[in-house]
Protein backbone atom coordinates (compact mmCIF):
# COMPACT_ATOMS: atom_id res chain seq x y z
CA UNK A 1 0.00 0.00 0.00
CA UNK A 2 2.79 2.44 0.84
CA UNK A 3 4.27 1.93 -2.65
CA UNK A 4 0.89 2.81 -4.13
CA UNK A 5 0.70 5.95 -2.00
CA UNK A 6 4.15 7.07 -3.08
CA UNK A 7 3.09 6.71 -6.71
CA UNK A 8 -0.19 8.55 -6.10
CA UNK A 9 1.52 11.47 -4.41
CA UNK A 10 4.59 11.59 -6.62
CA UNK A 11 5.53 14.55 -8.81
CA UNK A 12 4.87 12.51 -11.96
CA UNK A 13 1.23 11.81 -11.06
CA UNK A 14 0.07 15.41 -11.46
CA UNK A 15 -2.66 16.02 -14.05
CA UNK A 16 -1.25 16.67 -17.51
CA UNK A 17 -2.62 19.42 -19.74
CA UNK A 18 -1.10 20.08 -23.14
CA UNK A 19 -1.96 23.79 -22.97
CA UNK A 20 -0.03 24.31 -19.73
CA UNK A 21 3.66 25.19 -19.80
CA UNK A 22 6.16 24.95 -16.92
CA UNK A 23 6.48 28.23 -15.00
CA UNK A 24 10.17 28.95 -14.52
CA UNK A 25 11.64 31.72 -12.38
CA UNK A 26 14.90 33.30 -13.53
CA UNK A 27 17.84 33.44 -11.15
CA UNK A 28 17.29 37.18 -10.75
CA UNK A 29 13.63 36.60 -9.87
CA UNK A 30 14.54 33.93 -7.32
CA UNK A 31 17.07 36.22 -5.63
CA UNK A 32 14.61 39.09 -5.62
CA UNK A 33 11.98 36.89 -3.98
CA UNK A 34 14.48 35.73 -1.36
CA UNK A 35 15.19 39.37 -0.55
CA UNK A 36 11.43 40.07 -0.32
CA UNK A 37 11.10 37.18 2.13
CA UNK A 38 14.13 38.22 4.18
CA UNK A 39 12.63 41.69 4.63
CA UNK A 40 9.30 40.14 5.76
CA UNK A 41 7.30 42.23 3.28
CA UNK A 42 4.59 39.53 3.34
CA UNK A 43 3.59 40.68 6.84
CA UNK A 44 1.82 43.61 5.22
CA UNK A 45 -0.90 41.28 3.83
CA UNK A 46 -0.79 37.84 5.50
CA UNK A 47 -2.57 38.94 8.67
CA UNK A 48 -5.00 41.31 6.91
CA UNK A 49 -6.08 38.62 4.41
CA UNK A 50 -6.49 36.16 7.30
CA UNK A 51 -8.65 38.70 9.14
CA UNK A 52 -10.70 39.45 6.02
CA UNK A 53 -11.27 35.70 5.52
CA UNK A 54 -12.78 35.33 8.99
CA UNK A 55 -14.87 38.48 8.56
CA UNK A 56 -16.25 36.96 5.37
CA UNK A 57 -17.03 33.67 7.13
CA UNK A 58 -18.87 35.59 9.83
CA UNK A 59 -20.91 37.44 7.21
CA UNK A 60 -19.37 40.80 8.05
CA UNK A 61 -19.13 43.04 4.99
CA UNK A 62 -16.74 45.97 5.02
CA UNK A 63 -15.91 48.62 2.46
CA UNK A 64 -12.44 48.94 3.97
CA UNK A 65 -9.52 46.54 3.97
CA UNK A 66 -8.69 43.63 1.69
CA UNK A 67 -11.42 41.65 -0.06
CA UNK A 68 -11.81 37.89 0.28
CA UNK A 69 -14.40 35.54 -1.18
CA UNK A 70 -15.09 32.03 0.15
CA UNK A 71 -14.74 29.11 -2.24
CA UNK A 72 -16.72 25.88 -1.78
CA UNK A 73 -17.46 23.42 -4.56
CA UNK A 74 -17.15 19.69 -5.23
CA UNK A 75 -15.78 19.00 -1.75
CA UNK A 76 -13.11 21.68 -2.01
CA UNK A 77 -12.77 24.53 0.41
CA UNK A 78 -10.81 27.66 -0.25
CA UNK A 79 -10.62 31.40 -0.54
CA UNK A 80 -10.07 34.02 -3.22
CA UNK A 81 -7.84 36.95 -2.32
CA UNK A 82 -8.58 39.91 -4.55
CA UNK A 83 -5.77 42.18 -5.68
CA UNK A 84 -5.76 45.67 -4.21
CA UNK A 85 -3.90 48.53 -5.94
CA UNK A 86 -2.23 49.42 -2.64
CA UNK A 87 -0.30 46.14 -2.81
CA UNK A 88 1.22 46.58 -6.26
CA UNK A 89 1.58 43.84 -8.92
CA UNK A 90 5.11 42.93 -7.84
CA UNK A 91 4.20 42.36 -4.21
CA UNK A 92 1.10 40.36 -5.19
CA UNK A 93 3.15 37.98 -7.33
CA UNK A 94 5.67 37.61 -4.51
CA UNK A 95 2.75 36.87 -2.16
CA UNK A 96 1.60 34.12 -4.55
CA UNK A 97 5.00 32.41 -4.30
CA UNK A 98 5.15 33.12 -0.56
CA UNK A 99 1.96 31.07 -0.12
CA UNK A 100 3.58 28.15 -1.94
CA UNK A 101 6.60 28.36 0.37
CA UNK A 102 4.45 28.36 3.50
CA UNK A 103 2.57 25.25 2.32
CA UNK A 104 5.86 23.47 1.60
CA UNK A 105 6.83 24.05 5.23
CA UNK A 106 3.71 22.13 6.31
CA UNK A 107 5.01 18.84 4.91
CA UNK A 108 4.16 19.18 1.23
CA UNK A 109 5.93 18.55 -2.07
CA UNK A 110 5.61 20.88 -5.04
CA UNK A 111 4.13 18.68 -7.76
CA UNK A 112 4.00 21.25 -10.57
CA UNK A 113 4.26 24.98 -11.23
CA UNK A 114 2.60 25.78 -14.53
CA UNK A 115 1.30 28.70 -16.56
CA UNK A 116 -1.07 29.16 -19.46
CA UNK A 117 -2.40 32.16 -21.36
CA UNK A 118 -5.87 32.31 -22.87
CA UNK A 119 -6.74 34.82 -25.56
CA UNK A 120 -10.30 36.10 -25.22
CA UNK A 121 -11.98 38.46 -27.72
CA UNK A 122 -11.42 41.55 -25.56
CA UNK A 123 -8.71 40.55 -23.06
CA UNK A 124 -5.87 38.15 -22.28
CA UNK A 125 -6.09 35.88 -19.23
CA UNK A 126 -2.98 34.34 -17.68
CA UNK A 127 -3.13 31.66 -14.99
CA UNK A 128 -0.10 30.76 -12.88
CA UNK A 129 -0.58 27.60 -10.83
CA UNK A 130 1.25 25.84 -7.98
CA UNK A 131 -0.04 22.32 -7.27
CA UNK A 132 1.17 20.68 -4.04
CA UNK A 133 0.69 17.22 -2.53
CA UNK A 134 1.33 15.99 1.01
CA UNK A 135 4.53 14.05 1.51
CA UNK A 136 3.63 10.31 1.53
CA UNK A 137 4.36 9.57 5.19
CA UNK A 138 2.59 6.93 7.26
CA UNK A 139 0.58 8.01 10.26
CA UNK A 140 2.04 6.01 13.15
CA UNK A 141 -1.16 6.00 15.26
CA UNK A 142 -3.63 4.78 12.63
CA UNK A 143 -1.44 3.15 9.98
CA UNK A 144 -3.08 5.37 7.36
CA UNK A 145 -1.33 7.98 5.27
CA UNK A 146 -1.44 11.45 6.80
CA UNK A 147 -3.00 13.61 4.11
CA UNK A 148 -2.77 16.78 6.20
CA UNK A 149 -5.14 19.13 4.32
CA UNK A 150 -5.34 17.12 1.09
CA UNK A 151 -3.86 18.37 -2.16
CA UNK A 152 -3.49 22.15 -2.39
CA UNK A 153 -3.76 24.42 -5.41
CA UNK A 154 -2.68 28.06 -5.56
CA UNK A 155 -3.65 30.06 -8.66
CA UNK A 156 -2.75 33.60 -9.67
CA UNK A 157 -5.13 34.95 -12.31
CA UNK A 158 -4.03 38.01 -14.26
CA UNK A 159 -5.91 40.01 -16.89
CA UNK A 160 -3.86 41.81 -19.57
CA UNK A 161 -0.75 41.33 -17.45
CA UNK A 162 -2.28 42.81 -14.29
CA UNK A 163 -3.06 40.58 -11.28
CA UNK A 164 -6.73 40.02 -10.48
CA UNK A 165 -6.82 37.53 -7.63
CA UNK A 166 -5.16 34.57 -5.94
CA UNK A 167 -7.24 31.43 -5.55
CA UNK A 168 -6.14 29.16 -2.67
CA UNK A 169 -7.94 25.88 -2.00
CA UNK A 170 -7.58 22.39 -0.58
CA UNK A 171 -9.00 19.22 -2.12
CA UNK A 172 -9.14 16.41 0.49
CA UNK A 173 -8.68 12.73 -0.36
CA UNK A 174 -11.71 10.68 0.69
CA UNK A 175 -10.26 7.17 0.50
CA UNK A 176 -10.00 5.19 3.76
CA UNK A 177 -6.25 4.76 3.28
CA UNK A 178 -5.88 8.40 4.32
CA UNK A 179 -6.41 10.03 7.68
CA UNK A 180 -9.25 12.61 7.75
CA UNK A 181 -8.19 15.94 6.28
CA UNK A 182 -7.65 18.86 8.61
CA UNK A 183 -9.91 21.85 8.05
CA UNK A 184 -9.26 24.72 5.67
CA UNK A 185 -9.55 27.09 8.64
CA UNK A 186 -6.50 25.37 10.14
CA UNK A 187 -4.67 25.69 6.83
CA UNK A 188 -5.43 29.40 6.66
CA UNK A 189 -4.11 29.86 10.19
CA UNK A 190 -0.95 27.86 9.49
CA UNK A 191 -0.15 29.90 6.39
CA UNK A 192 -1.37 33.43 7.14
CA UNK A 193 -1.77 33.92 10.90
CA UNK A 194 1.29 36.11 11.36
CA UNK A 195 2.10 39.27 13.35
CA UNK A 196 1.32 42.69 11.89
CA UNK A 197 3.90 44.59 9.87
CA UNK A 198 5.86 47.24 11.72
CA UNK A 199 6.73 50.62 10.23
CA UNK A 200 9.98 49.35 8.74
CA UNK A 201 8.25 46.48 6.92
CA UNK A 202 5.47 48.79 5.72
CA UNK A 203 8.10 51.07 4.23
CA UNK A 204 9.33 48.22 1.97
CA UNK A 205 6.06 47.99 0.02
CA UNK A 206 6.94 50.61 -2.60
CA UNK A 207 10.29 49.00 -3.43
CA UNK A 208 8.64 45.84 -4.81
CA UNK A 209 5.24 47.17 -5.87
CA UNK A 210 5.89 47.72 -9.60
CA UNK A 211 8.03 44.71 -10.48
Amino acid sequence: MFTFLKQLLSHNSAPTRTDWQPAVRTLAQVKRHEQWLAECVYLNWAGPYFKAYHFRKAGVNSSQGLRVQLLTDNGRQGAIFFFDPSIGPGNFRHFFDFTRGRVLQLGYNLSTSDQRTLEHPSYTETIDKHFLKPQPNDCSETGRCNQRFGSITIDLISINGQPGFIRFFANPYHDDIFTPARSFDELMAAVYQLPPADAHVQARIAEYARE
